[in-house]
């Protein structure tokens, strides 16, 4: 089974996922031009999916401008013949752990209540993430055209960190060797397991 390799989106991949969102049912279809610049300013925030160097799933975000530590989800798709089991909720939590990494606290993202694959892929991540989702009504649908629905935000977070790597310990000082150097005394150490969690 292949496995998808994902990856930064660059400009010249703007018409191939213009052409998966054009044949995804329910997305809205921006134009090319949308996807080539946001591909040119905000790559770093997104996320393709390939398998054998074709786009099988592509994920746009960015860093909101007033809170940089809220990383928003705008669009994502996957093919629907990509074969590979559980790809959108990959690419999602790869995306957003990539944020995470660079200091990003909560994730957003405006979904549909009918859509409960999504709303699914955020209560999972948030779990793994031990963190709590919340929601409220971004923009209501009279700002938005008839029969659009309410733009409802999901938010997660805060997002635990992983840990931070200990810092070397420095060498003896030249004037005292190692069997010299008084031991360290000696404190409790307490444990704690933590349960491995399911693959997705």
């Amino acid at each position: 089974r292949k496995k998808p390799v994902f990856r930064t989106p660059r400009p010249e991949d703007g018409t191939a996922v213009w052409e998966l969102v054009r044949d995804t049912p329910g997305l809205d279809t921006n134009s090319r031009y949308f996807y080539v610049l946001w591909f040119r300013d905000f790559a770093d925030c997104s996320l393709l999916a390939t398998v054998d160097d074709e786009i099988v799933g592509f994920l746009l975000g960015y860093r909101r401008p007033e809170e940089p530590d809220t990383y928003f989800v705008w669009q994502t798709a996957v093919s629907p013949r990509h074969g590979i089991p559980f790809l959108g909720v990959k690419l999602f939590e790869a995306a957003a752990d990539r944020q995470r990494e660079r200091g990003a606290r909560y994730v957003e993202a405006t979904v549909s209540a009918e859509n409960k694959a999504i709303l699914m892929v955020l209560r999972q991540y948030a779990r793994k993430r031990s963190a709590e989702v919340t929601d409220r009504v971004l923009f209501p649908s009279a700002w938005l055209g008839e029969g659009h629905h309410d733009e409802v935000l999901h938010r997660i977070g805060p997002l635990d960190r992983a840990p931070a790597q200990q810092p070397a310990a420095p060498p003896p000082p030249a004037s005292q060797s190692p069997a010299q150097q008084p031991s360290a005394p000696q404190s409790p150490v307490r444990e704690s397991a933590q349960q491995k969690e399911n693959a997705a």
